[in-house]
């Protein structure tokens, strides 16, 4: 999983599926994004906030997948509110690791631990099953798609999805560079989906980051040399050079966003793939959302967002309709 794919590993879909979107959630405990790694330093409070989310989301006819960690599983209210949606067919529910959160607790809580990838392959093992089998056992369903906490894959976790019954994976964030914090290094992988293995079980759903910019066919090769330079990218960006833009309401204004659908669009990238992090569905979680204002200024990137890929023909789909479709194509 951590190879990059060659060409004939990209995956093709059903006619008619492509141009989709799909909006996944990082559906975790509140903690201090500024601070250490902590086993206990952590609430839930952020989940009084899903239910307005949920019906913005059936207002747009979006269908989100929420991407539940081990403090959200073993939430009563949590089980409420997320099962709700899912009983109605209107979410679904998938795994998201953070190993310090997670049972066993074997490990030292440190940053490089932090990735699950980088834990013994037992343990990241342990941690995964533990996790996986609470989320059907709350929900009713069998996960089918797995994000690791941080973008933290490693060289295990492929067997692991693969015996646990899990077939996609989006744990992938296309263009970014995580090796100098003990990361993952995805900066030359591709923002298109892709089968991980030749046997077409496994399913890569990388989340979409585009390049922009009079530059951007030059980005994998030019965008990591600029972020070594002093402000660089942020220059780079301001005249209109290049500039990487993910989807995402957290950091990324709707302006851009829009530039950046267009952009997916222009390359055919077929599936659209957005996320944020559930705790900023209340202000003072998270660096995105401190206040009232912010809030809104979320639902309203969502709205802004999902009628701009209306106009461009993009169809919101389900974890469900992408394999099918893959399966298909």
């Amino acid at each position: 999983m951590l190879t990059l794919p060659k060409p004939s590993q990209a995956a093709t879909f059903a006619p008619g599926f492509a141009p989709a979107s799909l909006l996944t959630v990082d559906t975790e405990e509140g903690f201090d994004w500024t601070g250490p790694f902590t086993r206990d330093q952590h609430d839930l409070t952020h989940l009084s906030g899903i239910p307005a989310f949920q019906a913005l989301c059936e207002e747009l006819g979006v269908s989100p997948v929420y991407l539940v960690d081990w403090p959200i599983v073993q939430s009563s209210l949590a089980k409420e509110i997320i099962g709700d949606a899912v009983r109605r067919g209107t979410a679904e529910v998938g795994v998201q690791l953070h190993p310090w959160v997670n049972p066993p607790f074997d490990e030292e809580v440190n940053i490089r631990n932090s990735f699950a990838g980088n834990l013994p392959p037992e343990l990241e093992r342990a941690k995964f099953t533990a996790l996986r089998d609470a989320i059907e056992a709350a929900f009713a369903t069998p996960p089918i798609i797995y994000r690791a906490g941080r973008y933290g894959l490693g060289p295990a976790t492929r067997a692991l999805l693969q015996d646990t019954g899990v077939t996609i994976d989006s744990s992938v964030r296309a263009l970014y560079d995580y090796s100098p914090g003990h990361g993952r290094d995805y900066s030359a992988f591709p923002n298109s989906p892709y089968w991980v293995d030749d046997d077409r079980t496994l399913l890569e759903l990388p989340l979409t980051t585009v390049y922009t910019g009079a530059l951007a066919r030059h980005g994998h090769s030019l965008f990591p040399k600029l972020e070594r330079v002093p402000h660089g990218a942020g220059i780079a960006a301001r005249t209109g050079l290049l500039e990487r833009i993910g989807l995402t309401p957290e950091g990324t204004p709707l302006p851009d966003a829009i530039r950046a659908v267009d952009a997916a669009l222009s390359q055919g990238l077929p599936l659209l793939v957005l996320s944020f992090h559930s705790p900023s569905l209340e202000p003072g979680n998270t660096p995105y959302v401190h206040t009232q204002a912010d809030l809104e200024a979320l639902f309203e990137w969502l709205r802004g967002v999902y009628a701009h890929m209306a106009t461009r023909n993009v169809t919101p789909t389900t974890v469900a309709g992408v394999w099918a479709a893959a399966q298909r194509g």
